[in-house]
């Protein structure tokens, strides 16, 4: 666990991205004024364990999109980690990466708070936890006392640190921008316009 704050304030933004849209620039945005970050960084996953099986695009092109959709924020940046390393990608070994290469930088991992849920199911999470300061973005329509509930039992058996993100309710996902391509209907206010040429132009989920 993070004695005390020093070095810069790191975000990272972690997901599959396929594709990236406008609800992870919020929620990075958020995070980014509320914790006071320096920067945010979006990293997309490589061969996610929790994934096996479903239909993700090559980390390139999501990185790709990725690097279109963040071009206009200065506090936003990006890094291929994850899509580089062959076999399954655990977040325990990213921050471990993270920490030898800037020890005095401390790390603010971004998850939705439903994530919190699953947390402690997820590869060596006393390490996480070691490692990091979680920001959970926690949406209007969830319940405050089970959520406030979990992030004291994480604490109590990690020694997590926690801190909640206040959040909009926001309905959009990867899964939906993907239908909604392969249907041929307007995604323009899902996903930044350039992701959008991006995905028309390669052709992309249809």
């Amino acid at each position: 666990m993070p004695d005390k704050i020093c070095g810069r304030k790191i975000g990272i933004m972690g997901g599959t991205f396929n594709p990236i849209h406008n609800g992870h620039l919020y929620l990075a945005q958020a995070a980014l004024e509320q914790a006071v970050l320096d920067a945010v960084i979006f990293m997309p996953s490589g061969q996610s364990y929790m994934k096996a099986g479903t239909d993700v695009l090559n980390g390139d092109i999501r990185l790709d999109m990725v690097k279109l959709a963040i071009a206009g924020n200065p506090s936003f940046t990006f890094s291929d980690m994850e899509i580089k390393r062959t076999g399954n990608t655990y977040t325990y070994e990213t921050l471990t990466i993270l920490k030898k290469a800037q020890p005095y930088d401390t790390f603010y991992f971004i998850v939705g708070a439903d994530s919190l849920f699953s947390m402690e199911n997820w590869k060596e999470p006393q390490e996480i936890f070691d490692k990091c300061i979680v920001l959970a973005a926690m949406r209007e329509n969830m319940d405050k006392v089970s959520m406030q509930k979990k992030v004291s039992q994480l604490q109590e058996k990690f020694g997590a640190v926690i801190r909640l993100l206040e959040f909009p309710k926001t309905d959009i996902s990867s899964c939906f921008i993907r239908q909604q391509v392969a249907l041929g209907k307007d995604i323009s206010h899902l996903v930044p316009k350039e992701v959008r040429h991006y995905i028309k132009e390669h052709k992309l989920y249809q």
